[in-house]
């Protein structure tokens, strides 16, 4: 039994059934997918969560391993070139080609002026080192009982000063070893993009940067829903059951073993595994999760921010030069913005139009009137997008609260990082209790469309090999 249908807990549920399990999905909303959503209106389509695929060697495992036809058969794929724009705050612009050091060192240099481009090289070769001690313990493998093992500083930052004060934190590694403020901008970028605040992410934080410009980034064409539609579709062709509108109010126990769910309808299921797709910390503060100690949900608990949305309906065609992806960094008080402009003709009515998504990440805890917020985010936004404002058609915004809707919370969670304290790690695929694990983005290996997948290979490993599973390979 599954519960909730997001792309982390839809994956667990084909590797299951291809096991020889027979696997229920109780999904509280209406449709599948969780936070990878869609919009649609007057001709116009919009991705509502991720836009962007990294790691797609995450869902090509899984289309092997769960049937004939590989991801490629199932969706279409490509890589985004150049991989972003990035629009500085006092003007400059930069260009990233995708999955090139080389091109990205030559880019850096030619932007922000001679010896940028090897400062930002030299950062990334450290970053390796980074991914290449946590890239098995934090993505391949369960997560021990004990996460100390997890807890050390993995990122062989520089020392500084006479007193070779140690680095934590990534705000100080722009700070000590890349110094250019655009070249911090550029780095900041990456884990803001999770909702990471540079000052207080783990210096580990470095790896998020290595793997999107050592991987790439890639479309989804149609928009990544398309994604979630091939998922959903693999999990019927393997006989995976879904029930629709069907939230569980409470996962039952016998013995100190999870033995089922209660339904919102008062049913009572039984199963001989429960996984939960869903957000841990909520479910724990609900008390729809069985306790072992009062403030067990705590440790579970992310860095409090969301994802504010803005749709934008544009008339006349995309401009000769446009990219896919440009990051408007901060600048004279506004805020960061992502601005995605695919170049897809399934996402508009006809080549005079265009759909945009700009997206920002916000406090999850504020109530009260967006319309400021995104205001302020279209202005930014037409530093990226030419004749923004005269174009403008209509636009949909998507607070915290409709991610709460599509999900179960209004937080949304980043990918596990490394740390010297352990507070940057998610829930473990294995819960306190026998028979119950975590899938999905709220558990190990964290947010994130490839880590979710991810962690639904590491929990079906663990319900199908048992204690013996070592992680995947």
């Amino acid at each position: 039994m599954v519960i909730g249908a997001g792309l982390g807990a839809m994956a667990t549920a084909a590797r299951l059934a291809v096991a020889g399990h027979t696997v229920t999905v109780y999904e509280r909303t209406s449709t599948y997918g969780g936070a990878v959503g869609r919009f649609e209106r007057e001709g116009f389509a919009f991705d509502t969560g991720p836009g962007l695929l990294h790691l797609p060697a995450v869902y090509r495992d899984l289309f092997v391993k769960t049937g004939k036809k590989p991801l490629e058969e199932c969706v279409g794929l490509s890589q985004v070139d150049p991989a972003a724009r990035h629009v500085f705050a006092d003007g400059t612009r930069v260009d990233l080609p995708n999955a090139s050091r080389a091109g990205t060192v030559a880019a850096l240099d030619a932007a922000l002026g001679a010896g940028a481009g090897e400062r930002w090289g030299d950062f990334l070769t450290r970053a390796r080192e980074a991914w290449d001690r946590t890239r098995r313990p934090l993505l391949e493998e369960p997560q021990p009982a004990d996460p100390k093992a997890l807890a050390r500083e993995p990122y062989p930052a520089l020392k500084a000063g006479l007193l070779r004060r140690p680095t934590r934190t990534l705000a100080q590694v722009g700070e000590r070893e890349l110094r250019d403020p655009r070249l911090v901008a550029l780095l900041d970028s990456y884990a803001e993009a999770y909702g990471f605040p540079p000052a207080s992410a783990p210096a580990a934080a470095a790896v998020l940067p290595y793997m999107e410009q050592t991987f790439g980034s890639w479309y989804v064409a149609g928009g990544i829903r398309a994604l979630a539609d091939a998922v959903y579709e693999r999990c019927r062709e393997r006989r995976v059951r879904f029930v629709f509108d069907a939230p569980v109010d409470e996962v039952l126990t016998e013995g100190e073993r999870a033995v089922g769910v209660r339904l919102g309808s008062g049913e009572a299921v039984e199963a001989d595994h429960v996984v939960v797709g869903a957000p841990v910390p909520e479910l724990y503060r609900e008390q729809v999760l069985p306790w072992r100690s009062g403030d067990e949900w705590t440790r579970f608990q992310r860095h409090g921010t969301s994802r504010l949305t803005v749709l934008l309906a544009l008339r006349g065609a995309r401009e000769e030069g446009a990219v896919h992806r440009t990051v408007v960094h901060a600048a004279g008080g506004l805020p960061s913005v992502t601005v995605l402009r695919p170049d897809d003709p399934a996402l508009r009515p006809d080549a005079d139009h265009e759909s945009v998504t700009l997206s920002a990440m916000v406090g999850s805890a504020r109530e009260g009137d967006w319309a400021e917020s995104a205001a302020r985010m279209v202005e930014a936004a037409g530093r990226a997008v030419p004749g923004l404002a005269e174009r403008l058609r209509w636009q949909e915004v998507r607070t915290p609260e409709d991610v709460r809707a599509a999900t179960g919370t209004s937080e949304v969670p980043g990918p596990a990082l490394a740390d010297a304290g352990g507070s940057w790690l998610p829930a473990p695929s294995l819960s306190p209790v026998p028979g119950l694990y975590f899938a999905g983005g709220w558990s190990h290996p964290g947010g994130g469309l490839a880590h979710a997948g991810m962690s639904g290979a590491l929990v079906a490993g663990l319900i199908v090999e048992g204690a013996e599973f070592r992680g995947s390979r």
